[in-house]
């Protein structure tokens, strides 16, 4: 799973990209609305953290411009203590979410791990794919309740895959939300953690759709 940080103040992108990076995300990063309104219309992101109070263009029109060119991914916004204008244009701007300056870390984690599991169509917290559980809270990966280790690569390809179970995924896709912009992107990696995953999951827990990609089964399908 892949997040877009845009955030002019250093030491909070720093916390923020550090954070989002222990919970298993490939994070990118702008320090401006400039660079933030590009890497968002030209990249798929399974989320954004979006401050509005940003040099060179502000995290509204950012938004706004996105909304415009159809760019839907979910958008959580910054705003800064007690500005419930900020809050009500945000929303009105096409923003799925806010949270107000100074926050706690683990609070923007619940928000963007919610955006993203709404955004998927998920409303329970915990994951199920056949005898496949995952917790996104905690990284938890269990296979008939048996916990499974797994390296942040194979974390971030299953719980993409498992967000979006029932789905063919292609390798293009899964390495666009596998890797952060500036990672050395290789699509003949994807099928080194597929095994890898399906000797620590289950040969049949992933399925090769051949010519077009793989997909998990839910428990209902």
């Amino acid at each position: 799973m892949r997040v877009l940080v845009v955030e002019d103040e250093p030491v909070l992108a720093d916390q923020l990209a550090s954070s989002l990076g222990q919970a298993g995300y490939a994070v990118d990063r702008a320090p401006d609305g400039v660079e933030g309104e590009h890497l968002g219309a030209v990249n798929p992101y399974d989320a954004v953290v979006l401050d509005l109070g940003l040099p060179r263009l502000d995290g509204l029109s950012v938004l706004r411009r996105w909304r415009q060119a159809g760019r839907n991914m979910p958008v959580l916004i910054l705003t800064a203590r007690d500005s419930w204008m900020e809050k009500v244009d945000g929303i009105d701007a096409g923003a799925d979410d806010y949270l107000t300056k100074p926050f706690r870390m683990e609070e923007l984690l619940a928000r963007v791990r919610a955006l993203i599991r709404r955004a998927s169509g998920h409303a329970v917290a915990t994951l199920r794919c056949g005898p496949v559980q995952l917790v996104p809270a905690t990284g938890q990966v269990t296979v008939g309740g048996t916990p499974v280790t797994l390296t942040g690569h194979e974390f971030r390809l299953l719980s993409y895959l498992m967000h979006h179970q029932d789905t063919i995924v292609s390798k293009s896709t899964l390495t666009e939300h596998l890797y952060a912009q500036d990672f050395d992107r290789d699509s003949n990696t994807i099928e080194v953690f597929v095994g890898r995953l399906r000797r620590k999951l289950g040969a049949d827990a992933i399925d090769t759709v051949r010519g077009l990609g793989y997909r998990m089964r839910s428990r209902e399908a």
